[in-house]
């Protein structure tokens, strides 16, 4: 005990025995017989220590309910503030709120991270899950958790393997047309290039790899020109100039014309 805290020792008022204070319960326990008091009813000079205590209760009370990042900073900061009331006292009731405030503190902080992990198990989004399991991996269940994860990452990762390669056919179908209509490529060149240019984007696709949002997005912008071109070109037999010229207008049109309609709208709203 740290030197000029003063000490204070309950009694059981049944057995005699040495009562043990639960601050998180507000309550002494007795080590001989189980008996429970309300810390109100025994502890000497309890109104000083009264706000604290209630604080540690409510901030426990918050932790103890579902995972939620708002409740464990409310929680936080009713301990930082149940440690700074007691602070100018010395017997061992605040040396014991000081510590129990700080793990409590500590155990919110974690919380706060537990529940953003938790949210997003709960919308399926597991990588993002993960990262945050993984910085408390002893916290609660975060390491049943974890493993959970993995395993649904890799299930859910399977489901997506026919819209990765979808995704990763776009863009070498596209260089692919370019290079046979424009460059003249032969096709048992273009095929293979086209094959392996989409077994590369599908991975980086599938995986999550770097730049793999990048290709999500230009494959978007590019399907719909592709398609066209395709209908026009390949389907009714168009020539291939005015075919991509076409493929590429008609959606840059309908977006402006869109677009367009848009603000018109908006503009008449406000007259």
């Amino acid at each position: 005990m740290a030197e000029g805290v003063k000490p204070i020792t309950l009694k059981c008022t049944v057995c005699g025995g040495e009562l043990k204070a639960d601050y998180l319960s507000g309550d002494a326990v007795c080590a001989h017989c189980s008996n429970r008091w309300a810390l109100r009813d025994i502890l000497p000079d309890y109104g000083k220590y009264a706000k604290s205590l209630e604080k540690i209760k409510k901030a426990n009370d918050l932790l103890s309910g579902k995972p939620d990042v708002t409740a464990a900073a409310e929680a936080k900061l009713l301990f930082q503030q149940a440690s700074s009331e007691c602070y100018v006292y010395s017997e061992t009731i605040a040396t014991d709120i000081h510590r129990i405030s700080a793990e409590g503190t500590n155990r919110a902080e974690k919380m706060k991270t537990y529940a953003r992990g938790y949210s997003h198990f709960e919308r399926k989004a597991y990588t993002k899950a993960l990262e945050e399991f993984e910085k408390i991996p002893d916290f609660q269940d975060s390491a049943e958790l974890i493993e959970k994860c993995k395993n649904l990452q890799v299930t859910e990762r399977r489901k997506l393997i026919p819209l990765a390669i979808l995704i990763g056919m776009i863009l070498p179908a596209v260089l692919g047309i370019v290079l046979y209509e424009k460059a003249g490529l032969p096709l048992y060149v273009d095929i293979p290039i086209f094959v392996l240019g989409t077994a590369g984007l599908s991975y980086l696709v599938y995986r999550e790899k770097k730049f793999a949002v990048v290709i999500e997005v230009l494959s978007f912008l590019a399907a719909v020109p592709l398609i066209l071109f395709l209908i026009l070109a390949y389907g009714m037999g168009m020539e291939t100039k005015a075919a991509a010229a076409i493929a590429i207008g008609a959606p840059v049109a309908f977006v402006l014309a869109a677009g367009f309609k848009a603000g018109g709208g908006n503009n008449g709203g406000n007259t």
